[in-house]
């Protein structure tokens, strides 16, 4: 068995679909994006990419209810109309290329070029009368077209990057798109995992200068470069403006970096936090850019993690498997995500025989089996009287008869047979086994290893002769973090013995 405990993404706690499928709706830009599918009509122009033609953006924009002198109501108006295609909200035909070449080359500067024509799309329909699950798929693929556009250079490095010829000068722009796209899923990847970290619930904004330092700066550094924190700033100034892009689809909430602070600082001063935080106060953090997930935007990463092959949990999705299947999986989550998970599965089962399928399920000698039996006596803890019979049956079990003595005991049940000294030593090595098994070697494990001996005198003379398979395991982990020497040094002379007894 290995002495580090074994890891794995934790699982998201997320909204149900028919909430998501509301927050979707209410994404401004897909609220706009719908509603500009809805104006689509006979007398609707596009080029030859499917874009609006340039002189029906000013009605684009009016149907979207925005001001002809909002100077970015054309843009609006633009980016409501691909997300609106992307989608398939609408369906274009596009033009001809030939016959648009013909009529722009007969009637250059006139009104005359061809143009495709466009149409409400069948999937229009699924916003109002498709199940939230549909309506999600919507929205996942105009996430996916506001991501593309996010991981393109913006307008003034464009412009920068021309050549005389009004070509992109594509290794002047230092743009590679995949690796653009990659970066934006590693960020995300991580916004995941930060908001993981506080619990999955999303509710926890992250500093942008931790968020940037996490894609820049190298694991284990120190006190970071002068070159390293001038990549973070930069990275931090291509978040502010990929996250601005990002929050209209409901992706985010997001808190810009400050203009001022900006316009006053130097690129080292914007720095001078990411490679924790930002010295001062909340406020004075939140200066530097405040990024979190929504429950939306936790639903769409994770939604793309598992297309990309990631095991990526979520609560509640073990309700309708097995109790084996149950506390194998639980066995790998943080205790709060697996209380959540037990709950849930238990809430849909009648008791008794939840408890007995749990029993049986805990059963076993292979590397899992204790860490499977703590989580077992974990979904018992909030069990009820009606639990009872089933814990009884096995009170005579080698390997559950411990956890059920504890239950019974724990509630106040008399007539508890006691328990044998072989049988309190094999619970004593199987707890530690599953303490280590869940949270390695912690600084709490110390004292549960002083207080489980110190009841039981000459200890370490028998616990070598217990027949776990963890036994050795245990007993040279007891030798490394005993609190008192001399009990550290019979732990260690016992698991020699240990060793040697099963060759």
């Amino acid at each position: 068995m290995s002495a580090e405990p074994h890891h794995t993404l934790p699982p998201v706690r997320l909204h149900s679909d028919a909430e998501l499928a509301r927050e979707a709706l209410g994404a401004p830009l897909f609220a706009r994006a719908v509603r500009l599918a809805r104006w689509a009509g006979p007398g609707t122009r596009v080029g030859v990419g499917g874009e609006l033609a340039a002189d029906q953006l000013p009605e684009a924009a009016a149907a979207l209810g925005l001001e002809p002198a909002d100077e970015d109501a054309a843009v609006y108006a633009s980016q409501a109309w691909r997300v609106a295609v992307d989608t398939g909200l609408v369906d274009v035909t596009e033009p001809d290329e030939d016959a648009e070449g013909a009529a722009g080359a007969a009637e250059a500067d006139t009104e005359g070029s061809a143009h495709g024509t466009a149409a409400p799309g069948e999937d229009l329909a699924l916003v109002t009368g498709g199940a939230p699950g549909e309506v999600l798929d919507l929205w996942l693929a105009a996430l996916e077209a506001v991501l593309a556009d996010a991981a393109v250079p913006d307008l003034g490095e464009l412009v920068d990057a021309l050549d005389t010829g009004g070509e992109v000068d594509f290794g002047r722009l230092d743009w590679n798109p995949q690796r653009e796209a990659d970066f934006l899923d590693g960020v995300l990847a991580n916004l995941y995992l930060l908001t993981l970290a506080e619990g999955g619930a999303g509710e926890s904004a992250v500093p942008l200068p931790v968020l940037a330092a996490s894609m820049v700066v190298p694991d284990g550094m120190g006190d970071p470069t002068d070159e390293v924190l001038e990549q973070v700033s930069d990275a931090m100034m291509r978040l502010d403006d990929q996250f601005r892009q990002l929050e209209p689809i409901g992706l985010v909430k997001f808190r810009p970096v400050d203009e001022d602070l900006m316009a006053e600082a130097s690129d080292e001063d914007l720095a001078a936090g990411p490679s924790g935080a930002p010295a001062g106060d909340d406020e004075d953090v939140s200066r530097y850019g405040m990024v979190r997930l929504t429950p939306l935007g936790l639903y769409g990463i994770r939604a793309r993690m598992l297309e990309a092959g990631v095991e990526a949990p979520a609560i509640g999705e073990l309700s309708g498997k097995g109790a084996d299947a149950l506390l194998d999986t639980v066995s790998r989550f943080p205790e709060s995500a697996a209380q959540a998970e037990i709950e849930q599965w238990l809430a849909g089962r009648e008791l008794p025989a939840a408890v007995a399928e749990l029993l049986a399920a805990a059963r076993g000698d292979d590397e899992g089996a204790p860490l499977r039996r703590l989580r077992c006596q974990q979904a018992l803890a909030t069990a009820g009287p009606e639990a009872e019979p089933a814990v009884r049956a096995v009170l005579d079990d080698a390997e559950l008869g411990g956890l059920a003595r504890v239950w019974l005991a724990e509630r106040g049940v008399g007539d508890v047979p006691a328990p044998d000294a072989e049988m309190v030593f094999w619970l004593t090595v199987d707890t530690i086994a599953a303490q280590l098994a869940a949270d390695g070697e912690t600084e709490e494990l110390p004292l549960l290893i002083a207080s489980l001996t110190a009841h039981h005198s000459g200890f370490f003379e028998q616990a070598w002769r217990v027949e776990h398979p963890a036994t050795a395991y245990v007993l040279e982990a007891m030798g490394r973090l005993h609190p008192d020497r001399k009990a550290a040094k019979e732990a260690r002379t016992a698991a020699f013995k240990a060793r040697s007894r099963q060759g």
